[in-house]
């Protein structure tokens, strides 16, 4: 799919002094690869992009730098831009990768972590656990995954160390592409709430052992669906 189909294409970025228009346009871009409007592998045309989000070259090459930085695109010397492939080896290190590196960061949080931290947990899991997901309704989806990855930073933002914070946004952004995009049509083998919510009452309940276990369960179980999905599509 090439960069002219990514939606809302009337959509005008303005520097408001806090978000630049390469910082908008990144987030826009970053949104259409991770749910799947670009394509794996597709190229990203410029000249079509400007013109969609009616932006100069200038911002645009930047927001495609910080998304080379995370992953989701890739430049090649005279091919340029085109939004990076998926494999089953890439899936199966950014889930090896995430249960090690977010079950260390609920662990800090858990050492470090204060009350209004703790708050944030709940209200986190009530605002996911109370939203609706529904495969036949998009417009429920978008929001659902929203407050997914709300929860799932909530969870780790209590640990106080920014650099280890900013790998798992990272690693989160690569492994939702893959979830959303595969398995936008199913609804899944498991009660994904009843984890979220044992996760994070083990959480808030200081329960180290338990709750790091409960999130490294969840992580490595949606992975290996994920790994099934992909290799019963071809993908290898």
């Amino acid at each position: 799919m090439a960069a002219g189909s990514v939606g809302r294409s009337s959509e005008l970025f303005v520097d408001d002094g806090k978000n630049t228009i390469a910082s908008q346009l990144a987030s826009r871009l970053r949104e259409a690869v991770v749910s799947g409007q670009l394509e794996a592998g597709s190229k990203i045309n410029l000249d079509r992009a400007r013109q969609q989000f009616h932006v100069s070259l200038s911002p645009l090459r930047e927001a495609l730098a910080r998304l080379i930085s995370d992953g989701l695109v890739e430049f090649e010397d005279n091919r340029g831009y085109r939004v990076a492939s998926v494999s089953l080896s890439n899936l199966e290190e950014i889930t090896s990768l995430r249960e090690e590196l977010e079950t260390y960061a609920l662990r800090e949080a858990m050492r470090v972590g204060d009350f209004n931290w703790e708050g944030d947990v709940m209200r986190a899991l009530h605002r996911l656990n109370r939203t609706e997901r529904d495969a036949s309704r998009p417009e429920t989806l978008e929001k659902w995954e929203a407050l997914h990855r709300e929860f799932h930073l909530t969870l780790i933002a209590g640990c106080n160390k920014p650099l280890l914070l900013s790998f798992c946004k990272v690693l989160l952004n690569l492994n939702d592409r893959y979830r959303r995009t595969f398995l936008r049509a199913t609804s899944g083998d498991r009660n994904v709430s009843v984890e979220h919510s044992e996760i994070a009452q083990g959480t808030v309940a200081r329960d180290v052992d338990y709750a790091c276990a409960k999130l490294r369960d969840h992580i490595h179980r949606t992975g290996t669906n994920l790994r099934k999905h992909l290799a019963d599509n071809g993908i290898r």
